[in-house]
């Protein structure tokens, strides 16, 4: 198959828009767990998982299994809101997984396809619910690219390029152990972003109204793989509840077992008003939900729609997910593999300076590449290399291995690989990520930025 042809082809026909075709010229033809073979004969290790949507790699056989039951059951495959044993199946499974608290008194929306749909509900039913407009963001957040989700995400480039109204946001900063906004970090840079939240809210002259909710990542993905502390998150918590704010936690790209826990909460504890569900929880097909307590649901029949929210395949694809996720134990085998990932990851790191920093949770990992011949800050951070990012994503894709990079000025190595890699597979990735390390520091030696 003419692989040259239609890349050709897809420049000529397809927006400027593009993002992952343009870094990532590979015109996949099979693809089975973690592995990708390209229409040139190449095989890749896949480390970016359709952005976290494949939590068990492509293709796993008990997706393919639920996925062709539905088929071969002559089942509707597109229901709109109407409820059938797929979708009552799907639900069932879901709720077994959500914090306890949450799924005894909870109600849940099948929203459009995407996960920057589930966000939109989000923010609309806290604005119904409280009657407020106002939204709480963070710095580093990234929700969707929808009107009400771009405005709560933090990248000004794609914000400004609008220019348009945006809903009204207040902006808070997300503790940045690296980047620490107070030139701090650890636990001390934490708390003082809590206080500042504290003291913003309350401030009567601080020129913010009381919000309709508090939107969070509980690990920023691409804002860089950010982790945020536990007792930062609690602080969140007591917060907004004190204050009668819902707090909407994005678990998007963080959930189904990503971080180490079923959800990334759980670990520290939290419940969530509200939690946005995508990606993984559709097994890899389009599928988009918020589950909420149910004292917020004020909606009126028809306050919120989408005509593929009854996407049958997905619902039966996303069961047989969730199940195998749990009955497996895959959230902490993601633990536990993304632990000695990160172990060694550091270990490169301290032969290779233009590492600044290792961090994630689970199999939800960043390397933030960083120019070593620029002065660091007066917190010891050094400024973000993109072009030696750039280049290290190259030199992996020509070793076998699909990355992907975000954070502050695309600087940052992000590896998502599935829940079901292997040891083997994840030696296999390190040796690579290292080797594409070194060939592209020879090739721009000093990590000119």
């Amino acid at each position: 198959m003419p692989a040259e042809g239609i890349l050709r082809r897809q420049e000529q026909r397809e927006s400027a828009a593009r993002t992952y075709a343009r870094s990532l010229p590979v015109v996949p033809v099979r693809a089975r767990g973690m592995t990708i073979e390209g229409a040139d004969g190449r095989r890749y290790l896949d480390c970016l998982s359709g952005a976290g949507t494949l939590a068990l790699g492509h293709n796993h056989p008990v997706v393919m299994e639920a996925v062709r039951g539905v088929l071969d059951s002559g089942a509707p495959l597109q229901v709109l809101d109407l409820a059938t044993p797929v979708k009552d199946a799907f639900t069932t499974a879901l709720f077994e997984t959500l914090p306890p608290a949450l799924a005894e008194h909870g109600r849940i929306q099948f929203c459009g396809p995407a996960g920057t749909d589930a966000v939109e509900a989000a923010i609309k039913l806290a604005r119904t619910a409280t009657g407020r407009d106002g939204l709480l963001a963070f710095s580093g957040a990234y929700h969707g690219m929808t009107a009400a989700a771009l405005a709560a995400t933090g990248d000004t480039a794609v914000r400004a390029a609008l220019h348009g109204h945006d809903t009204q946001v207040t902006r808070l900063p997300y503790p940045y152990d690296y980047r620490c906004p107070f030139g701090i970090g650890g636990e001390r840079g934490a708390e003082l972003a809590a206080r500042w939240t504290a003291h913003l809210l309350d401030d009567p002259k601080g020129g913010v109204q009381p919000p309709a909710g508090m939107l969070l990542e509980v690990v920023q993905g691409e804002g860089g793989v950010i982790p945020a502390p536990d007792s930062w998150l609690r602080r969140m918590r007591a917060i907004t509840a004190d204050r009668g704010i819902p707090l909407i936690a994005d678990e998007v790209q963080t959930g189904v077992g990503r971080t180490g826990t079923f959800w990334a909460v759980e670990r520290s504890g939290i419940v969530p008003d509200v939690m946005v569900l995508s990606k993984a929880i559709g097994g890899s097909l389009p599928l988009a939900v918020i589950v909420y307590r149910e004292e917020l649901d004020g909606w009126l029949p028809g306050a919120h729609a989408g005509t593929f929210r009854g996407n049958q395949l997905a619902m039966a694809a996303g069961t047989a997910t969730l199940g195998f996720v749990r009955r497996n134990a895959l959230h902490e085998r993601a633990e536990t593999v993304g632990s000695l990932m990160l172990s060694r990851l550091r270990g490169l790191a301290a032969h290779h300076p233009c590492i600044g920093d290792v961090r994630g949770r689970g199999l939800m990992i960043g390397v933030e590449i960083v120019d070593t011949d620029a002065e660091a800050d007066d917190h010891g951070a050094q400024p973000a290399a993109p072009r030696l990012a750039e280049q290290i994503r190259c030199e992996a894709l020509r070793r076998g291995l699909i990355i992907e990079l975000g954070g502050r000025h695309g600087s940052v190595v992000r590896l998502l690989p599935p829940l079901t890699i292997t040891d083997e597979q994840a030696e296999a990735v390190l040796e690579r990520l290292a080797g594409a390390i070194e060939a592209a520091h020879a090739i721009a030696p000093g990590a000119a930025a």
